[in-house]
């Protein structure tokens, strides 16, 4: 009868241990297919799952020379960008908010504006939040855009950002860029021996951009 009972005992630990290990392995095929839940492991634990490392290596060819003043232009760049959505496969309707911002200094003659975004970003149909933010207030202090980004923005939500280069530094440092999921990065760079503010060598935008990519942010170059 001991051995019986011991037997019966034995099975039932071991059923119970392989339902464990099913729950657990259906959770994880269920994740991998899921881009919200990739999405939030990203943002909560720090890392890149298989399935965001390969969106990010078919995104499109970064320029290695910056394009001529004559086809510069970032409505002529945008023809070629691989979104995000779409290399996801993601409906964006899970999502709590959707949110676009464009960040920079203020606009002058006009600039392109953000009407670019909803006319070329996959949006699905769903509603996304605008806010057009200038780092620099007439009268005031600079805005910290990590502080900014922590206080309006949350994990779970779904965050397209357009910002120069000074502005993204910055949320690299404090770790705030993993709030975001798609950037447009404006990285101006110095063409010929007059130095002129807020540019750079173009090799270290190419070094933003690729730092960018290793936080699994699905970046592209933005050509204002």
């Amino acid at each position: 009868m001991r051995k019986i009972f011991h037997r019966v005992l034995l099975l039932a630990l071991f059923l119970a241990s392989f339902t464990l290990i099913s729950s657990a392995s259906t959770k994880q095929q269920e994740t991998k297919h899921d881009p919200v839940a990739i999405n939030m492991q990203r943002k909560l634990l720090g890392y890149v799952p298989e399935a965001k490392k390969a969106a990010l290596q078919n995104l499109e060819d970064v320029l290695l020379e910056p394009p001529r003043a004559a086809s510069g232009k970032s409505r002529v760049y945008l023809k070629r960008t691989k979104y995000l959505p779409d290399l996801m496969g993601d409906s964006l309707e899970s999502y709590p908010r959707r949110i676009f911002i464009d960040v920079g200094l203020p606009e002058k003659n006009g600039g392109i504006g953000t009407d670019w975004f909803g006319k070329t970003y996959p949006t699905r149909n769903q509603k996304f939040e605008m806010y057009k933010l200038e780092t620099v207030v007439e009268g005031g202090p600079q805005i910290e855009m990590s502080d900014w980004l922590r206080k309006n923005v949350k994990e779970e939500e779904y965050v397209v950002m357009k910002a120069e280069a000074e502005v993204v530094e910055e949320m690299v440092r404090s770790r705030a860029i993993m709030l975001v999921d798609e950037l447009f990065l404006e990285c101006k760079p110095q063409l010929g021996n007059k130095k002129k503010e807020n540019r750079r060598a173009y090799w270290e935008c190419l070094a933003l951009y690729g730092k960018l990519r290793d936080e699994g942010v699905a970046v592209h170059q933005w050509w204002g």
